[in-house]
C-alpha cells in the first residue's frame, strides 16, 4: 500500500508504504528477466541484420543495373496512381459540394461564398451609380 502525506506546499504525495523484502525480490526478478530477454532478442535481431546485409550486398551490387530503373518505374507507378486517387477524390467532393450548393443545402462554406457574391454585387452597383452620376454631371 501507499501512504499519502502532504509536502510543504500543501499538496497530497503518495508515499511507497514498506514493503516486504520477498515482494522487492519478485519485482527485481521479473525486471531483469523481462529486461534480459529483451537484450537478447535485440542481440540476435542485430546479428540477423549483419547476416542478411553481408549476404545481400554483393546481389546488390551486381543486380544494380537492373534494380535502380525498376526501383524507380516502381516508384512512378506508385506515385501516379496515389496522385489520380488523391485528385479522383477531389473531384468528387467538388462535385458534391456543387451539388449541394445548387440543391440549396446548407453546402460547407457556402454562406461566405454568399456573403463574397453580396459583397462584389453592391460594390458593382455602386459603382454603376457613380459612373452614372459623373455623367450627368
Amino acid at each position: 500500500m501507499a501512504s499519502v502525506r502532504r509536502n510543504p506546499q500543501g499538496q497530497h504525495q503518495m508515499e511507497p508504504a514498506d514493503e516486504p523484502k520477498a515482494h522487492k525480490v519478485v519485482k527485481a526478478a521479473t525486471a531483469v528477466t523481462a529486461g534480459g530477454s529483451l537484450l537478447l532478442l535485440s542481440g540476435l535481431t542485430l546479428a540477423g541484420t549483419v547476416i542478411g546485409l553481408a549476404v545481400a550486398t554483393p546481389l546488390v551490387v551486381i543486380f544494380s543495373p537492373v534494380l535502380v530503373p525498376a526501383a524507380i518505374f516502381v516508384f512512378l507507378i506508385i506515385s501516379g496512381f496515389l496522385a489520380s486517387g488523391g485528385f479522383g477524390v477531389a473531384a468528387v467532393s467538388v462535385l458534391t459540394w456543387i451539388y449541394k450548393y445548387l440543391k440549396g443545402g446548407q453546402a460547407v462554406g457556402s454562406d461566405a461564398l454568399e456573403q463574397a457574391r453580396m459583397k462584389l454585387a453592391a460594390r458593382a452597383r455602386e459603382m454603376k451609380e457613380r459612373a452614372e452620376h459623373a455623367t450627368s454631371t
